[in-house]
């Protein structure tokens, strides 16, 4: 079943590539040690994110070039 909602992150736009903080992301974790790009449906982000709030997996680290830090 495809509902046609995707999430697509893409390191080059993210301010944390190449330090530590990427080493231990979620794209990381899926893609390997160069990652590129991630592209997730709504349900493959909705089990994402039930491992996430287990612990199974990294959280997403992903903040885009253009956003202000919190």
């Amino acid at each position: 079943m495809n509902n046609g909602i995707e999430l697509s992150i893409s390191c080059n736009d993210c301010v944390r590539r190449g330090t530590p903080d990427c080493a231990d992301c979620l794209v990381s974790f899926v893609i390997g040690e160069v990652p590129d790009e991630l592209v997730m449906t709504s349900s493959d982000a909705d089990v994402v994110q039930l491992f996430t709030a287990q612990g199974m997996i990294p959280r997403l680290k992903f903040h885009h070039r253009s956003t202000p830090e919190i």
